[in-house]
């Protein structure tokens, strides 16, 4: 390279990249090229070969010259008719939940005025790493409220934390990433209602509700008007479409209405919404792959308890979060057996200090998590 040019392309960056952007590092995915993948909650089945077919037939005949179109309505409407949303409650798509994350953040950035503080966004932690990213990139502060040590919300804490800081976003994942687990419903009605209180926007993020026991729409379905500063958000990631990068988001209509007007235009592609719409056609095959997983997670957490060394979590999602006991750093170690054995899950022990020699993995077939358990006892 030509020294000059890069000393002109380090100045560049040093005076023009924001200095925070310049000490964070990007989002890590992990090279899984031959490994069994659990480290990143997708679901692990494929569709069937007709429907791959199918699905490659219909896709083929996109017009891709043209900007998407109206057709990323009918989509909106399907979503909505499968979720059976309340009436003057309407959906609002992103490419994936990430983006609808950013765009929340840009959306409720009220520049400060004189003697008022900039916005908030408020969140339990350990939790989801983009709802803090998204603060910081749109320079709002973000507030972690830590978790109990059994990864309960803090309740007392958290409406203290409502009350002082008045949030402008207030993320309550439903269940949680990395912890799989759900909150006490009675928690859930306080911190919303603390919400309510402080003028705050809720956001439920539902990420892993194809795999869990409750979602928080049936609350809203019972009382829209209690719910009304409350957004649902879903994606098709976990469903089964990570690949396809699908998310949504509901509310009511005027809230939804305002959120939307941030959103790019053409932000979802003809194949977005495309396969979208041929998988919720073909719903009974993703409801019965999510079965499946629902099965495997109970006799893979069976399996975990009986290992000794293990503390192995409830779980509502379609991960596991499980704790290495001993001394030293035996999460790592434990990946790195794992991963030399061919076998790629997630390390969280450097999160967050309640997930200290923690290591998060994901459900996969029968097949993989056999492989999983027969790799994790030769790394104990």
């Amino acid at each position: 390279m030509n020294p000059t040019t890069n000393t002109t392309v380090e100045a560049l960056v040093a005076r023009r990249i924001r200095q925070d952007v310049q000490s964070m590092h990007a989002y890590a995915i992990q090279d899984s090229r031959g490994m069994v993948k659990l480290d990143a909650m997708e679901n692990p089945h494929r569709l069937p070969p007709e429907l791959q077919e199918a699905l490659g037939k219909r896709l083929g005949a996109l017009p891709f010259n043209r900007y998407p179109d109206g057709r990323v309505n009918d989509l909106r409407r399907s979503l909505a008719e499968q979720a059976d949303i309340p009436q003057g409650f309407d959906i609002m798509l992103g490419n994936g939940s990430d983006e609808l994350i950013s765009l929340l953040a840009m959306a409720c950035d009220v520049p400060a005025q004189l003697g008022t503080p900039k916005p908030v966004i408020l969140a339990p932690v350990p939790g989801f790493v983009m709802y803090a990213m998204s603060a910081q990139l749109q320079g709002l502060d973000f507030v972690g409220v830590p978790l109990t040590a059994d990864f309960a919300l803090d309740v007392p804490a958290m409406v203290e934390a409502i009350a002082l800081r008045q949030p402008a976003i207030i993320y309550l994942a439903y269940p949680n990433n990395p912890t799989a687990n759900l909150w006490d419903e009675a928690d859930m009605s306080q911190v919303v209602a603390a919400g309510a209180a402080a003028g705050s926007i809720v956001v439920i993020d539902e990420a892993y509700q194809p795999f869990s026991s409750r979602t928080y729409l049936d609350v809203i379905r019972a009382n829209p008007a209690q719910n009304a500063h409350v957004l649902l958000m879903r994606t098709l990631s976990k469903f089964g479409l990570a690949g396809v990068r699908l998310g949504y988001m509901l509310g009511q209509s005027a809230l939804i209405a305002q959120v939307d007007k941030v959103r790019p235009p053409y932000n979802i592609s003809v194949l977005n919404y495309e396969c979208a719409l041929f998988a919720l056609e073909h719903l009974e095959v993703f409801s019965a792959q999510a079965l499946d997983i629902r099965a495997q997670r109970a006799i893979l957490l069976e399996a975990l308890r009986a290992m000794p060394g293990v503390k192995a979590w409830d779980s509502d999602a379609n991960m596991i979060l499980v704790r290495i006991e001993g001394e030293g750093e035996r999460a790592q170690s434990v990946f790195d057996g794992l991963k030399s054995r061919g076998v790629l899950i997630k390390n969280v022990s450097k999160m967050h200090p309640l997930l200290t020699n923690c290591l998060r993995l994901t459900v996969g077939t029968a097949e993989e998590n056999q492989k999983l358990l027969k790799a994790l006892k030769e790394s104990l």
